[in-house]
């Protein structure tokens, strides 16, 4: 089934409050993480976050460029007592966005939006870095 420009609005609107929900987790994570292995981990989680706030800005202006009104809304927040799994769910995260933005960007060249395409191709760019950085940190 074709997307529509309304329903793409509303998928970006979907993608807004996973970046809000990735910047507040990174946040959260890098406060509570302990263990001197994950000294370096911490500083870079600080590094994601902000990028992950970038993102949502750049979808915010995307979505009322659209049309649409961006929302105030935040996704799911995952946390944990072990710095482990606060890293694999920060993993799990980046690999959801991946698989999000793939799709984006395929919808956008449907609808010959091809400067939303360039934008979002940017931001998975990131989030793949990202993915990266957490499959070393947990040694993948």
């Amino acid at each position: 089934m074709p997307v529509t420009k309304k329903k793409l609005i509303s998928l970006l609107n979907e993608d807004l409050k996973w970046e809000f929900a990735a910047a507040i987790q990174y946040v959260q994570h890098a406060a509570v993480m302990t263990g001197p292995q994950y000294e370096s981990v911490i500083k870079e989680l600080i590094v994601h976050s902000t990028e992950e706030m970038q993102h949502a800005v750049t979808l915010a202006e995307q979505i009322d460029y659209l049309g649409g009104v961006p929302t105030a809304g935040v996704e799911k927040i995952e946390t944990s007592a072990n710095s482990k799994t606060m890293l694999e769910q920060d993993l799990a995260g980046e690999q959801h966005a991946v698989s999000r933005y793939r799709e984006r960007i395929r919808q956008a060249e449907e609808l010959r939006m091809y400067g939303l395409r360039r934008m979002l191709e940017d931001i998975l760019i990131m989030e793949e870095e990202h993915e990266r950085d957490l499959q070393t940190a947990l040694e993948l």
